[in-house]
């Protein structure tokens, strides 16, 4: 007798049984980085020489050791959420969402679209595409449209997942970029800086976004469920919450996105409340901060892209949006809130690491692959390495600032360009993202589903990437 698990393509019906198991065992972001904890203790007491009493001591000061690191992190997120919040913005992305007419067409907008701006600013693709993921949801659910909300919601992830580590807020490209990095001037591993032109903007790199876009594109389409296996956004949040004006970016707020809200209903506003809607006071402010950004590229090309940069000008943009300094204070605690699950888990994965570092951990399994590389296969190797270590340590700049120096080394003993084998590395960091729910924390608070729920389709993703970029960090030349 026919069943649902019978019809569509083979890849659809992988995906949906593999979605299935995966729902079943995968634990919670939070019991994830504590199980991940005992597997690096472990493994560090029993592959290296460091005893139990070491490795406790390396996990206690791996919580603080990268926190200035921590809070750019913080910074990235917040405001990418922020603009991606916007209600200007967001009236753009529900125009948007009408476009396609099939669930299919759905998933693939909605991931290109994720991907792309991953390759911009990881932290305006992770709460936009969770934000177009979710508002495609409803848009479909409104037209009747049948589309799988879990693969939508991959798709809104996969700019964490695939592109964000080769774009312009990169974590190791940015780092070689940024002049007096401790990385580059005090481990002596390179004599300079290495501009983002030989890294996030060389062919090379270009051409691997691309690529790498329209084949995740192409496995969405074809994993995405059709018929009876597609589950609408409303078997995973409420009805009347989705459509709430006080969730559908209404919130009390006028046209343009201003609060129409006055501080005590009819009290007279304070000289310090005035000045807190004031647009001069901000927009002013603002538009100095653009204009510095532009002065620094206008100055120093591409070369003046680092990760203070793009955060600072980030941070600029947003306040341009919103002008009045009050709202958009009020943004960023909306935006606390998507980044409370970072918060909270990033010093339990900075123990990892501090385990991971202390121990030789890490570097053992990098010096292990690197030595069996050549000329021809460390752009691979390297990308094996990336893929790995953030397994355990899903923090891009962490494991560069520890896994750079031997990748390096290792790049410049075969004669492989830096920026070759830097994007190589990037590639591995962010294609494991799609194993690990640390990052989708976010997108899990927006979209309103559940990890378990999504990551069975985030692992097929995962497989179905794995000989694409194998095959093509070794064909692709520099």
């Amino acid at each position: 007798m026919s069943t649902n698990d019978d019809r569509g393509s083979v890849i659809e019906r992988f995906g949906y049984r593999l979605s299935g198991v995966v729902e079943r065992w995968l634990p919670s972001p939070f019991l994830f980085a504590i199980l991940l904890t005992y597997v690096v203790f472990l493994a560090g007491v029993v592959t290296t020489d460091t005893g139990p009493t070491a490795m406790v001591g390396h996990w206690y000061d791996g919580f603080w050791a990268f926190l200035g690191f921590s809070m750019q992190m913080v910074v990235i997120l917040m405001t990418g959420f922020v603009v991606a919040y916007h209600p200007r913005v967001n009236a753009v992305v529900r125009r948007l969402t009408r476009l396609p007419n099939t669930g299919k067409t759905a998933v693939v907008f909605v991931g290109v679209v994720t991907m792309v701006l991953g390759w911009v600013h990881w932290g305006t693709s992770l709460v936009g595409g969770a934000i177009f993921a979710r508002e495609m949801g409803k848009t479909a659910h409104e037209r009747g449209i049948d589309v799988h909300y879990p693969v939508l919601c991959v798709a809104g992830y996969l700019g964490l997942g695939l592109t964000w580590h080769w774009g312009l807020s990169g974590s190791a490209p940015l780092l070689l970029a940024s002049e007096g990095n401790e990385f580059v001037t005090e481990l002596g591993v390179l004599e300079g800086v290495v501009p983002a032109s030989e890294t996030i903007l060389h062919p090379y790199g270009l051409a691997l976004t691309a690529l790498s876009i329209a084949f995740a594109a192409l496995v969405l389409y074809l994993v995405s469920p059709t018929g009876d296996r597609a589950t609408g956004i409303t078997a995973y949040v409420p009805e009347s919450e989705l459509f709430d004006a006080a969730t559908d970016g209404g919130d009390a707020r006028t046209p343009d996105g201003d609060d129409a809200r006055t501080p005590d209903g009819d009290r007279t506003e304070t000289p310090a409340e005035r000045l807190g809607q004031s647009r001069l006071l901000g927009g002013v402010l603002a538009a100095t901060g653009v204009a510095v950004v532009v002065g620094q590229f206008l100055t120093r090309g591409i070369d003046a892209l680092g990760l203070d940069l793009v955060n600072f000008g980030f941070l600029m943009i947003g306040l341009l949006l919103y002008t009045r300094p009050a709202y958009y204070r009020e943004r960023f605690g909306e935006a606390a809130d998507a980044a409370a699950g970072v918060v909270l888990l990033f010093p339990f994965f900075a123990g990892i690491q501090g385990m991971m570092t202390g121990s030789g951990l890490a570097s053992q399994i990098a010096a292990a692959l690197l030595s069996v590389s050549g000329p021809e296969t460390l752009p691979v190797v390297a990308w094996l390495v990336g893929s790995v270590v953030n397994l355990f340590v899903p923090s891009g700049g962490g494991e560069w600032i520890v896994l750079g120096p031997p990748v390096l080394e290792a790049a410049q003993a075969a004669n492989v360009p830096i920026g070759q084998a830097t994007m190589a590395y990037a590639v591995g960091d962010a294609h494991t993202n799609l194993l690990n729910p640390f990052w989708a924390l976010p997108l899990l608070a927006i979209t309103g589903i559940d990890a378990r729920e999504m990551f069975g389709y985030a692992l097929v993703l995962l497989l179905a990437l794995i000989p694409f970029l194998g095959v093509t960090l070794f064909l692709l030349p520099y």
